[in-house]
């Protein structure tokens, strides 16, 4: 019975494994409860091979507390000259009936955000994220977002 259980238990991490091979790094940083808008998250991304392209993503976790319909975000890849390129961008994070987007069987949602296509890195970089979110008809942006819990970065190879 033990060796059963087992083998199915290997069976299961194998298939687990295969099933993501296009994944180079996944790191996901803890922000507590809200998000403050002071915050930035920073990723140290491994030496990846530059002969090779990849696709970048921001992922989130996310869940009921969230109370906007998209996500502003601002992006920071750090090339190791010292240059930084900066994207400011936005992501729908829920339906028009206040549904919240991305994949989860319980209020916790995970959105993996597309960030850049087709990326050759020539040694080792930095990104830095910080959310920008505003209310309507306000300059300030929001002080603490609530219902994101977890920012996440992730590489995957290009096919």
């Amino acid at each position: 019975m033990w060796i059963k259980n087992s083998a199915l238990l290997l069976l299961v991490v194998t298939l687990f494994i295969s099933c993501d091979k296009k994944r180079v790094f996944d790191e996901y940083k803890s922000v507590g409860s809200a998000w403050h808008k002071d915050s930035i998250v920073t990723f140290n991304l491994p030496e990846l091979d530059s002969t090779k392209r990849y696709n970048l993503f921001v992922n989130l976790r996310a869940n009921n507390n969230y109370q906007f319909n998209n996500l502003f975000l601002i992006v920071a890849l750090e090339l190791p000259n010292g240059f930084t390129k900066v994207d400011t961008l936005e992501y729908q994070m829920a339906e028009t009936d206040g549904t919240l987007l991305g994949n989860g069987f319980s209020d916790l949602k995970e959105s993996k955000l597309f960030y850049k296509e087709n990326v050759r890195f020539k040694s080792k970089y930095k990104v830095h994220i910080k959310q920008a979110v505003r209310e309507n008809g306000k300059i300030p942006g929001v002080t603490a977002l609530d219902g994101i819990t977890e920012v996440g970065f992730r590489i995957e190879k290009k096919e």
